[in-house]
C-alpha cells in the first residue's frame, strides 16, 4: 500500500472514532514551530478498553496493515492485540502511522495528556505533547537520528520561553 502522507486525515478519522490521543513525534513538533520534516503521524493513545475500541475501529476504516511485516504474516486488529501490545507501526489509507501506549521517556497517555496543549486545525481540535515531553521521549529515545531534532526542539522551547 503506497499513499501520499496526510496526517489531517488520520486525524479525522482519530476525531470522528471518538479516540482519545496525543499527537507525539515529528508532526506534534512542527505544531509547535519546528522546521523539522516527518513522513508519519505518531500518537500516544489511552489503553483503557473502551478507546481501544475507539482506535480499532478508527485503523480499520484507514485500512491499517503492519508496516513491515510480510503479507503472509497473521495480524488481527482487534482490542485484545492492542492491550497485549503497546507499539504499533501501520501503514493506512492515510499513510505512516505509529500508535504507542508508553513512550519512552513517558507513563503514557494520562501523563502527557495533563501536559498537552490542544491546537485547531481544520476545524478540529486536536491534542499535542508539550514540548518538554517531546523533548524527554527524543532523549529517552537516545537514537542518533534524534540528535538534529532534540537540539532543534530545545532551541524552539527556549525561544518561546523567551518571548512568554
Amino acid at each position: 500500500m503506497s499513499t501520499l502522507f496526510d496526517p489531517v486525515a488520520a486525524l479525522r478519522v482519530l476525531v470522528q472514532n471518538d479516540t482519545r490521543f496525543v499527537v507525539i513525534g515529528g508532526f506534534a513538533a512542527i505544531a509547535w514551530g519546528s522546521p523539522a520534516i516527518t513522513h508519519d503521524l505518531d500518537i500516544c493513545y489511552d489503553r483503557r478498553v473502551d478507546n481501544l475500541t475507539h482506535l480499532v475501529n478508527a485503523l480499520k476504516s484507514m485500512d491499517a496493515r503492519l508496516r513491515g511485516a510480510p503479507e503472509n504474516v497473521p495480524f488481527i486488529l482487534d482490542e485484545r492485540t492492542l492491550k497485549m501490545g503497546d507499539s504499533f507501526t501501520f501503514q493506512t489509507s492515510t499513510g505512516s502511522f505509529d500508535c504507542l501506549g508508553v513512550p519512552a521517556g513517558t507513563k503514557g497517555y494520562d501523563d502527557l495528556v495533563s501536559r498537552s496543549s490542544e491546537f485547531p486545525i481544520e476545524g478540529m481540535v486536536i491534542r499535542f505533547a508539550s514540548l518538554d515531553d517531546l523533548i524527554a521521549m527524543k532523549r529517552a529515545a537516545a537514537r542518533s537520528k534524534d540528535r538534529v531534532h532534540l537540539e532543534l526542539l530545545e532551541s524552539l522551547r527556549d525561544e518561546i520561553n523567551r518571548r512568554a
